[in-house]
């Protein structure tokens, strides 16, 4: 494969060189550098698109910003011309990856798998074009696998190997169970790279353990063997923990434009210029000229994120959704006003209740606890006036305007 490079002429040279710094842009760590330029290198010689694979087990069918750090690499090698491999975990996600986890996953039926592959593709969708994506199920060839074939692809790989995983490692250092089936997970993962014959395998720094697997099973089976690109985990909202639903520091790809811009508008100022990096759609150049600015203090932090925020609405929803969010927040959130459009509940309860009950009544709060929190924290207003006693009984009248934080109004109708 060394003597791809020797064989390119000067045109060709500098095409891999562009490919090349496209793809080193915002990656964490690629296994190894050097394979992936030679890989580039034949792909350009030979006139023959190199295979993508991105592995995804539908565990939970909500795309935020964190997931679209890979998917924009993935545009990347597709705006080249490669081929986009994307995996369903259709047979592996009913066992689930039990990367990061202390206890086994939950495993899904195939009515649960099925539906959040449906939805996965249609927010995918909004990054990279379906069209030209290659969809793979692994249960093809997972499912056809007899007892003899599990136990020849068990045998390429030893049991000290696997056990270098840090959370079998912890989860055995604090007693916690594994069981059997879970041993199974990477290893179904690296055949199915075998399968694709996949050149270049994508996956965030948690799933460094699994994407080598692609490579030790290829080898074993005589194939060429991919390269393991890996991509920063994006921190979520509270700027400590990576983006995650169940932490509620997300920001949905699915979200309305003010939701959006608003939540984006929340994001720590040191996480901005990785914001910028891994999930916009803003030139090296751009991002370079906005951090230099911010350094000299040209830019204002707030200014900045401001455009952070437009950026992301306008990427998923459009220019015109993206500046009403904007004056939107502008309105509200600088000025203090109530937004023009907010949502109308048809009130038919009492005339009078409890202001707790009254928040979890209209959905704002999920329960009474959290209810009480917002307003001991000064979160919840009344026609615009704060509410400060959580004992308060609110007189219900048309037209009442109830907030909840920043973000959320509802309007009352009678």
């Amino acid at each position: 494969m060394k003597k791809a490079i020797e064989q390119l002429t000067e045109e060709q040279l500098i095409e891999v060189k562009r490919q090349m710094n496209i793809y080193n842009q915002g990656v964490q760590e690629i296994i190894p550098t050097e394979e992936l330029e030679l890989k580039v290198a034949k792909s350009v010689l030979e006139k023959r698109p190199l295979k993508i694979k991105l592995g995804l087990d539908p565990s939970a069918p909500d795309v935020h910003l964190g997931h679209t750090v890979v998917l924009k690499k993935i545009k990347q090698f597709q705006d080249n011309g490669h081929i986009i491999q994307l995996l369903i975990g259709d047979f592996t996600g009913k066992i689930g990856d039990p990367t990061g986890k202390s206890v086994a996953r939950k495993q899904l039926t195939d009515d649960e798998v099925k539906y959040n592959a449906k939805t996965y593709f249609e927010q995918f969708g909004k990054i990279v074009d379906m069209e030209k994506v290659e969809l793979h199920y692994n249960s093809k060839w997972l499912a056809k696998l007899n007892f003899e074939d599990v136990i020849q692809l068990a045998g390429k790989i030893t049991v000290a190997r696997l056990m270098e995983r840090d959370d079998f490692e912890e989860r055995i250092a604090l007693g916690k169970p594994i069981s059997l089936h879970e041993f199974f997970y990477p290893l179904m993962q690296g055949y199915d790279s075998v399968v694709l014959e996949s050149d270049i395998e994508l996956g965030g720094t948690d799933q460094h353990f699994n994407i080598l697997m692609g490579r030790h099973f290829q080898e074993k089976f005589g194939k060429e063997k991919q390269i393991a690109m890996l991509m920063p985990l994006l921190e979520g909202l509270d700027g400590v923990e990576k983006m995650s639903k169940s932490k509620k520091n997300y920001i949905g790809i699915d979200e309305s434009p003010q939701e959006m811009y608003g939540k984006a508008m929340s994001i720590p100022d040191e996480l901005m210029n990785k914001y910028l990096e891994l999930i916009t759609d803003l030139t090296p150049e751009q991002i370079d000229f906005l951090k230099e600015d911010l350094e000299l203090g040209k830019l204002h932090p707030r200014d900045a994120k401001m455009l952070l925020a437009k950026t992301i609405v306008r990427m998923y929803h459009g220019l015109e959704d993206a500046e009403k969010a904007e004056q939107h927040f502008i309105s509200v959130f600088q000025k203090g006003t109530v937004p023009d459009e907010i949502p109308v509940i048809e009130w038919q309860g009492a005339n009078e209740m409890p202001v707790i009950n009254l928040l979890v009544e209209l959905k704002l709060l999920s329960s009474k606890s959290e209810a009480r929190r917002m307003i001991k924290n000064n979160g919840v207003k009344l026609n615009g006036n704060r509410v400060e006693d959580t004992d308060l009984q609110v007189a219900i009248s048309d037209g009442l305007i109830v907030q909840v934080g920043k973000r959320k109004f509802v309007k009352i109708k009678k």
